[in-house]
Order: C-alpha cells, then sequence, then structure tokens
C-alpha cells in the first residue's frame, strides 16, 4: 500500500494520548485497507470460507464506535443503523448497501467518539451499563483490539482483492 498517510503513535506519550492515538491509528489503517477500491470490490466476500467483506467491516465499525461511545459512554438510546436480519448482524450484508453511506456513517461515527472520549474526564471514569461498570481505559482498550482483530481481516481482504499488502 503506497498511501500510508497514518500519525504513528508517539512512544513515551502518556496513557490517554497513547491510548486515543492507538485507536486512530487502527481507524486509519482500515480507512487505507479500503483505499482505491470500487464499490464492487469493497462489498466482495474475498475469502471463500467467510461472509467478511472490506464494506462490511467498515459498517460494522461504525455500529461498534455508536454502541461503545455513544450508548456505553454517552449512555444515549441508539438504534442500529442496519437492524439484524434473522438474528444476523446486518452490518455484514452489503450486497444493496449504498458505500458513500457506510463511510460517511463510520466518519461520523468516529467523530462523536473522539467527542465522547475527549469530555470524559479521565481515563478511570466510569459508567454504569447493563449492571457493569465499564471504565473510559476499558473501552478505549477494547476499541483497539477491535479494530486490530477486524484489520487483519482486512488484510487478507485486501490481498485477495487485488494482492495489494502491507501493514
Amino acid at each position: 500500500m503506497t498511501d500510508d498517510s497514518r500519525t504513528t503513535p508517539s512512544m513515551t506519550a502518556g496513557d490517554r494520548a497513547s491510548l486515543t492515538a492507538f485507536l486512530d491509528y487502527q481507524r486509519a489503517t482500515l480507512a487505507m485497507k479500503c483505499r482505491g477500491l470500487t464499490g464492487n470490490q469493497l462489498k466482495r466476500r474475498a475469502v471463500p470460507t467467510s461472509g467478511l467483506s472490506l464494506l462490511g467491516l467498515v459498517r460494522h465499525a461504525a455500529e461498534v464506535e455508536r454502541s461503545w461511545f455513544g450508548m456505553v459512554v454517552n449512555g444515549e438510546d441508539l438504534k442500529a443503523l442496519w437492524p439484524r436480519v434473522d438474528g444476523e448482524l446486518a452490518d455484514f450484508q452489503v450486497e444493496d448497501a449504498d458505500t458513500d453511506e457506510a463511510f460517511a456513517f463510520w466518519g461520523e461515527a468516529c467523530e462523536a467518539s473522539r467527542a465522547a472520549a475527549d469530555a470524559v474526564g479521565s481515563l478511570d471514569d466510569t459508567v454504569d451499563f447493563r449492571g457493569e461498570t465499564i471504565s473510559l481505559r476499558y473501552v478505549l482498550t477494547h476499541m483497539i483490539e477491535e479494530y486490530a482483530r477486524h484489520n487483519g481481516h482486512a488484510d487478507l481482504l485486501r490481498e485477495a482483492i487485488d494482492g495489494e499488502v502491507g501493514e
């Protein structure tokens, strides 16, 4: 991948700056994996044994951002952008999906997530969500893990689509 415009996280930053920078780096990695592909390529389930597509990962990322930062951190009552179909996550059902809409929703969700995290005083501040006590530190760490896992999927998908590889 030749266009790597990601910002590398600092090796000496404090906890909060490190966590938010690594999360932004992971977000930028998913965007990089999608860059330069057509709508049909983004929708392609490029690994025969999997129902995943790059566009499905983007839609899933939008939902996860909204869930963890909107619902958990902010306490908002949000409905899914793509409600479940027959008990399955509709995020990944992209045959008729609007590519531009998915990327717009994801971008908006990331901005709202950054604002939600910025509004919390400390990484150790907690919220009660469905009987669990959850800190901002946990949410940020979980989101980094979520993106890192799915960026591994994105690596494989992109390579299968057009042979592009890279971190």
